[in-house]
């Protein structure tokens, strides 16, 4: 499975030096299908970013996005291209993006669209409990 989705680091956008960050950014949609499975047995939140490389407002959102990923370590932070992965984009009914999931054994517990960084901290804190 390694192969097919890959942890992103990115210490120009907030990541401290030496410290992955923990999203995960997945590129099968059958990887992706295998995985979601898998999580739906953990009560571990996922929180899952759909975004686009086009996307101004999801560019403004990565360094919030591995900053929450290196502080929150208890919850799976996912990123999902749009473009690249539609199928799963209409699974979820993602209409605008940057579109963020929190999900709790596999149901849908909130949702955050647009850039809004400080909604979106306050969702993980409430959920990753």
């Amino acid at each position: 499975m390694g192969a097919d989705f890959s942890a992103m680091v990115d210490q120009a956008n907030g990541a401290a030096p030496g410290k992955r960050s923990q999203v995960i950014a997945f590129h099968s949609s059958s990887v992706w299908k295998t995985h979601f499975e898998a999580s739906k047995e953990s009560s571990k939140l996922l929180v899952i970013d759909f975004t686009a490389m086009w996307c101004g407002p999801c560019k403004y959102m990565e360094p919030a996005l591995n900053l929450f990923a290196d502080a929150y370590t208890d919850v799976e932070f996912i990123k999902i291209d749009v473009d690249e992965l539609p199928d799963v984009a209409r699974e979820f009914r993602v209409e605008a993006m940057p579109t963020f999931l929190l999900i709790k054994r596999g149901k849908e517990v909130d949702r955050v669209v647009g850039a809004k960084k400080d909604e979106l901290q306050k969702k993980i804190e409430k959920h990753r409990v």
